[in-house]
């Protein structure tokens, strides 16, 4: 499946694929790609920090859903409808996101640069850790690997990337794109 351009739609692409990982779950207690984590902290992740950039840079507040810990489905559920209705609403196209490391950016634009990238690459991590199909689209993997690139001191310095993972010569964009934020493209968890 091609990726849309449109932040709206991506995100609807982007989340549902992740959406049938999370469902696809089987155990939240299983190791992930991400040190430290379990299929759980995926989930955690996203659900955790997201909110709070949102309401800080635009004063949208997205609607709570239960604690991961609980209920993972239902937490990440909660979240990506609430992030789905903020980007269908066509107020939103009008609203701004400001913060002070990146400046002011249409909400729409922040939320597909700074969220939906992120889920983007944590499906990798989740589908990695719970044995599920973990193929991303190629076209959004060159996309990601080319800006992100360009900007690698600051990406390395931010401490939210760890350090790049040399990959084979020749390499598929998913595999550099792994490498590049930290990721051992060959991880089995074992």
């Amino acid at each position: 499946m091609t990726l849309s351009d449109h932040p709206g739609e991506r995100h609807r692409q982007v989340a549902g694929l992740f959406t049938e990982r999370v469902r696809g779950t089987r155990s939240w207690d299983a190791p992930s790609p991400v040190a430290g984590w379990t299929a759980r902290d995926v989930v955690r992740h996203l659900t955790e920090w997201f909110p709070g950039f949102l309401s800080s840079g635009a004063d949208v507040r997205l609607p709570g859903g239960p604690p991961v810990e609980d209920d993972p489905v239902a937490a990440w559920q909660v979240q990506c409808d609430g992030v789905q209705a903020v980007l269908d609403d066509p107020e939103s196209a009008d609203r701004k996101f400001t913060n002070p490391h990146i400046g002011t950016l249409p909400l729409e634009t922040a939320i597909d640069r700074f969220y939906t990238a992120d889920v983007f690459m944590h499906t990798w991590d989740l589908s990695r850790a719970t044995g599920q199909d973990d193929r991303l689209d190629p076209a959004f993997c060159a996309e990601l690997l080319a800006g992100m690139e360009a900007m690698e001191d600051v990406i390395r310095s931010s401490g939210q990337y760890g350090p790049r993972v040399e990959v084979p010569a020749g390499a598929d964009t998913q595999t550099r794109l792994l490498g590049f934020i930290g990721r051992d493209p060959f991880w089995t968890g074992r």
